[in-house]
């Protein structure tokens, strides 16, 4: 591991290159927390993405952590066993905040562990930070009244997007090696595509939830990592049933860790999923990444999609209005003068869309979408698209007006700047985030590698490849240079 010169270099690790330094005594793990909140202390005044620092605590289960790779007292090392892991907010650990980001719920203390902090406790992970994100989880930033604004690693001028955007900033910027992100509409894949990182959507009951928002069939937490290795390796820990959550499916489903190559694979390539019209940037880097699929012994064919526009509002019209949306419009009533603009306004367009979509529409709508995905997708073992219609947008903005503006260019309907709501209404599809390239705005985009439904394996197979022949990892050249 020559490439280990200093604590950038450390923090910069994948989990799975700290674990095999850490089995071989080449590293311990109180020496890697401790590169992780020195490069904490040095980024995190420019990217805003923790909440709360839970340092003093991590060093103490870092010790423990070296003990059982030195067989103390007869332990033995765990899955996660040292990896220092960043935790999203709404992510609940017992005794601690859980305020979603708003002042609505400030002074709000967890009484119990979300079933994903208890797995990665009992698997060894070190939850070292916890991450911002924007009020309620409901938009595709991250800023709020009560964190302010988090800034993408890459060029801080830009959002990492949201809502796990706190949880993406850290990767990138090198102060965590793994961490928790959710989905709901985006939420884990369009912060992984801007940031040039890894992150899951993993089927609909894989990964147990908390509370009562489980039932809401669009949504489920899940891992986001550096590289294809190591979300593998957290979603291996976080998966399975629980009782605490009726929609959470049995037995636990564990994927590879080794997969073939992808030759002979037959991948379906879908540019604007319909109606999405793709900036020029996006749309290029995506088809170079089908391309090295192809180089790689793909067979990889392009397809168009009958999807519609008003199919896809339709559904997230009525199902949003009806279960997330309903909870928003409730803060909004209750407690408005403590809301973010941008929540009171999301709780407004909810009365008006609920009254003109209902949620039987909604279910009409997402038959069509979910048939129509699967008719494109029949005779292929995957499909590939862009996780955003446009690169980025800035950091701060609130995407309140009709148009995408980026450095006084309107580039994008706000509605379809993101491309991942499909897949939501899809649920039962596994969705991996991988990155295709750079933009000219200095900041990563990403692909969505989507399966069949429950056909986990696959998307992480295409991933892997992409992996190898794209060469994406955190390298010294290939960081952001804050």
């Amino acid at each position: 591991m020559t490439y280990l010169s200093g604590t950038d270099d450390l923090a910069y690790l994948s989990a799975t290159d700290a674990q095999r330094l850490f089995t071989a005594r080449e590293l311990s793990p109180v020496e890697l927390m401790n590169a992780v909140i020195e490069r904490t202390e040095k980024v995190e005044p420019t990217v805003n993405a923790f909440t709360e620092r839970l340092f003093e605590q991590a060093l103490t289960q870092a010790v423990h952590a070296a003990d059982r790779y030195l067989g103390k007292n007869g332990l033995t090392p765990r899955p996660l066993e040292g990896v220092p892991i960043a935790a999203k907010e709404k992510h609940a650990i017992a005794g601690r905040t859980l305020t979603d980001g708003s002042l609505a719920n400030a002074g709000t203390i967890a009484t119990e562990n979300a079933p994903i902090i208890e797995r990665i406790q009992y698997a060894g992970g070190i939850i070292h930070a916890r991450t911002t994100t924007p009020e309620l989880c409901l938009a595709t930033y991250t800023h709020s009244r009560m964190w302010g604004v988090t800034r993408n690693p890459w060029n801080p001028d830009f959002t990492p997007g949201g809502s796990s955007g706190g949880s993406a900033t850290s990767l990138a910027a090198g102060t965590s090696l793994l961490a928790t992100a959710s989905d709901i509409g985006g939420s884990t894949r369009i912060p992984a595509a801007f940031t040039g990182t890894v992150g899951f959507k993993a089927p609909y009951g894989r990964v147990p939830g908390h509370g009562v928002l489980p039932a809401d069939h669009y949504r489920g937490d899940g891992p986001i990592g550096r590289t294809v290795d190591d979300v593998i390796a957290l979603q291996n820990v976080l998966a399975g049933p629980d009782p605490r959550d009726h929609t959470s499916i049995g037995p636990k489903y564990v994927l590879p860790t080794e997969y073939d190559a992808v030759s002979g694979m037959r991948i379906a390539l879908c540019v604007g999923l319909g109606e999405y019209r793709i900036h020029p940037e996006v749309e290029a880097n995506t088809r170079a990444t089908a391309q090295a699929l192809a180089d790689a012994g793909a067979i990889v064919e392009e397809i168009g999609l009958s999807w519609t526009h008003l199919d896809i509002l339709t559904s997230i019209a009525g199902h949003f209005s009806t279960i997330f949306g309903a909870i928003v419009v409730e803060y909004a009533q209750q407690q408005p003068d403590k809301l973010c603009d941008y929540t009171l306004a999301y709780a407004e367009l909810m009365k008006v869309v609920g009254s003109q979509f209902s949620y039987i529409d909604a279910l009409r709508a997402e038959k069509r979408l979910q048939s129509q995905l699967a008719e494109a997708m029949a005779g292929f073992d995957a499909l590939v698209c862009p996780t955003t219609a446009v690169p980025g947008w800035h950091a701060g903005d609130t995407l309140s007006g009709e148009r995408v503006v980026v450095n006084g260019e309107e580039v994008c309907d706000t509605l379809w700047s993101s491309m991942t709501l499909p897949f939501n209404i899809n649920n039962r599809c596994p969705v991996l985030n991988v990155p295709s390239g750079h933009s000219s705005w200095g900041i990563p985009t990403g692909i969505q590698i989507v399966g069949h439904p429950y056909d986990d394996a696959t998307v992480f197979r295409i991933g892997k490849t992409l992996e190898y022949a794209q060469q994406w990892s955190y390298t010294p050249d290939r960081r952001p240079t804050l």
